[in-house]
């Protein structure tokens, strides 16, 4: 072997032998990303999996959550915002429908068809003593009507009629002073002034210190039913204020 060659294969050998932690740690990455590619492949399954398997198919539900917001908490959690906001004008609101949502018993679909099919005016128009606000009304049938399967007519109907299913406990029909209550209080109440309605189908919502929400479940054909998930949501301060209904 002459000098060139003996001079080739050193040269080759170095050139090897100082790669070779170039070549490790690229092999050491690649496998690290290989397993990180693994395990997200396995959190992604497992999302999927615990989804409902009917995620956002219209129609495709288990039951009904109502939701009745108080709007006195709405107005005066929203300052001076609430001054451009039609439910926080002269006609003194008390509960009012914040919307009928279609759930599964884990989780719940939302905006089940974009776009969602045009609402009528009309429609709007004819819930406005329920639903105080043209946008709520836009809102809540883009987001949760397009879930019930139904026409936007019929989903309305039964939102008046789910509405209609549930009687507001005698002691929050004419707030004329801030109230001070508990969420036991207020699940109580509804349980009694509504024969079948069990506190475990009842939750309460809240912000930091107001009630701002009633939500009650209900089958798919409006009677009541429990519900634990929702009820686990449920707001879980001791002590809660219901400021009074304006203009009272």
């Amino acid at each position: 072997m002459g000098p060139l060659s003996m001079s080739l294969r050193t040269s080759s050998h170095r050139l090897l032998f100082s790669n070779r932690p170039f070549s490790d740690r690229l092999l050491s990455r690649l496998a690290a990303a290989a397993t990180m590619a693994a395990c997200l492949l396995v959190l992604s399954a497992g999302a999927i999996w615990a989804q409902d398997a009917r995620q956002n198919q219209p129609g495709e539900f288990d039951f009904y959550v109502l939701a009745l917001s108080w709007s006195p908490s709405f107005c005066d959690a929203a300052g001076d915002r609430g001054k451009q906001q039609a439910e926080c004008g002269e006609r003194p609101y008390a509960f009012v429908v914040h919307g009928l949502w279609p759930q599964y018993e884990k989780g719940f679909p939302e905006y089940c068809q974009v776009p969602a099919p045009r609402l009528d005016r009309n429609i709007v128009s004819s819930m406005l003593d329920l639903m105080p606000a043209p946008q709520l009304i836009f809102r809540e049938w883009d987001r949760h009507g397009t879930c019930s399967g139904l026409a936007a007519r019929v989903y309305f109907d039964t939102v008046r009629k789910a509405r209609a299913v549930v009687k507001i406990p005698p002691e929050f029909l004419e707030v004329k002073s801030e109230l001070t209550v508990t969420p036991d209080d207020v699940e109580e109440a509804f349980a009694k002034a509504n024969p079948g309605l069990n506190r475990s189908a009842i939750a309460v919502g809240c912000d930091n210190k107001r009630l701002r929400e009633i939500r009650i479940c209900l089958t798919r054909e409006l009677g009541f039913r429990d519900c634990e998930e929702v009820d686990r949501r449920a707001c879980r301060r001791d002590k809660l204020v219901m400021p009074p209904v304006r203009g009272s």
